[in-house]
């Protein structure tokens, strides 16, 4: 560690260099922002100049504050604009200063890192460069104490990225900031459709990777990828725009957007959002009765993006104590409340197991909604080794062989207390038998957030 101070490369250009306006920016950024029901472990925030994209920024930054004061560490990535750079790098400075006062940086943590072969101190990529300091007023602005963690990632594999993060992970006292805008220099509806296309693929976790042609940060936004699904983290996309939008014109524009990661175990949607599946999925089964038994059409907008989200769900209907129907998405491609009403409608009408929904029935039947993490593969080669691999009661289970497929919510431990049991009924519900493996065997884990009557 050099005793240094690394000073400022844009202040005055991509930010305002006197601290009371830049103050004032930057709060104004979060407090006009969305206030979600998230306790983030890691965001996705762009690092252009704040007239273009702080407005995205701050919704990035505005549920840091559900959790300001037990972070005291931050791991800042992302990628370098200046110079080719092969690997990753850390800066040899202690503190980096801001207009609004000086930042440590945490040299224990970069200690840990510098042993692995993809990361080296050098600062000459650090030169002039904005994509990380961007983000420090607004650490400053939504924190109480912390140290900074800062890396800057160039030509390297997504699993070295990912190897660097997952070794300072942390717990609660980490937070990851993963600095990235999206499409650069597209007109604006071209870039629109992209930039919605790669943030779907953020938020479903998908394992084609995002290219550099879709976000500067691809390495970053990738090795994140990875962690979040070793880790069950749940992406939500909380706000897109891009510089079209905000100060600049529209053939060729910067897309920017923010993304909150929250572990899938913990994840809840508001009340108020609950509420709305639940009496959109009874409104969905009325409108079908009322319909000859046919899927009503649906006008959806205007959502807020908790319901806008891209999830997988399941639609439990109860009578009477017993299981009257269910369907559901095993892996995430729509909207949550789009997944909802027609898994509501399919689990009324179109579980092959039960004859079409009533009207008799409508008026006394349950509706259940489980909102699946993004699956999650299990490593075993037999059914001894899955058994002892599972949490009864918290993991659902989703098994695949060739075109045999099937899934147990986490509620069916309640019926199959024990693995044996609960891996042997989810062999059958496929259509094989209970002692059934091959080579094309695959299992995956889930979670749930699980709601209704």
């Amino acid at each position: 560690m050099d005793a240094s101070i690394r000073q400022p490369a844009v202040a005055g250009a991509f930010y305002p260099a006197d601290p009371g306006q830049l103050t004032a920016m930057v709060d104004q950024a979060i407090q006009q922002a969305r206030n979600h029901p998230i306790t983030p472990k890691a965001i996705i925030a762009p690092h252009a100049g704040y007239k273009f994209s702080g407005g995205v920024c701050g919704q990035a930054y505005r549920p840091i504050l559900n959790r300001s004061n037990e972070i005291e560490r931050v791991i800042l990535i992302g990628p370098n604009h200046r110079m080719p750079l092969k690997g990753m790098a850390v800066a040899s400075q202690g503190f980096w200063a801001t207009p609004l006062g000086p930042v440590a940086i945490d040299w224990p943590s970069i200690q840990t890192v510098l042993e692995d072969p993809a990361v080296t101190v050098n600062d000459a990529p650090f030169a002039g460069e904005h994509g990380l300091e961007v983000h420090l007023p607004f650490l400053i602005r939504s924190l109480a104490e912390f140290k900074v963690v800062p890396i800057l990632v160039g030509t390297t594999a997504i699993a070295d990225v990912a190897r660097v993060l997952r070794k300072l992970w942390g717990g609660p006292e980490t937070l990851i900031v993963v600095s990235s805008d999206l499409s650069h220099f597209l007109e604006y509806d071209t870039a629109v459709a992209k930039d919605k296309a790669t943030l779907k693929q953020i938020e479903t976790l998908a394992n084609q990777g995002v290219t550099t042609e879709q976000a500067c940060g691809w390495n970053s936004v990738n090795g994140m990828t990875a962690l979040a699904q070793h880790f069950d983290l749940r992406p939500t996309v909380l706000q897109y725009q891009n510089s079209g939008d905000t100060a600049g014109g529209k053939d060729r524009v910067v897309g920017y957007g923010s993304v909150a990661y929250e572990y899938a175990r913990s994840a809840t949607i508001t009340d108020n959002a609950r509420s709305s599946l639940t009496k959109l999925a009874r409104q969905v089964l009325g409108s079908a009765l009322e319909n000859n038994g046919n899927m009503p059409k649906l006008e959806i907008g205007g959502v807020t993006p908790e319901l806008a989200a891209h999830r997988a769900t399941f639609v439990t209907l109860n009578l009477d104590g017993k299981l009257r129907g269910c369907i559901g998405s095993m892996a995430p491609h729509r909207s949550l409340v789009e997944d909802v009403a027609t898994n509501a409608y399919k689990a009324g009408f179109g579980d092959p197991r039960f004859p079409k929904l009533t009207k008799a029935e409508a008026a006394r039947v349950e509706v259940h909604v489980s909102i699946l993490s993004t699956p999650r593969v299990i490593k075993v080669s037999n059914d001894q080794e899955l058994c002892r691999s599972l949490a009864p009661d918290q993991d659902g289970l989703i098994f695949h062989d060739g075109n045999h497929r099937s899934l147990f919510l986490p509620s069916v431990w309640e019926s199959l207390p024990k693995p044996e049991a609960f891996i042997g009924n989810l062999k059958r519900k496929a259509g094989l038998a209970p002692d059934h493996w091959s080579a094309n065997t695959r299992w995956f884990r889930f979670s749930t957030e699980s709601f209704g009557d």
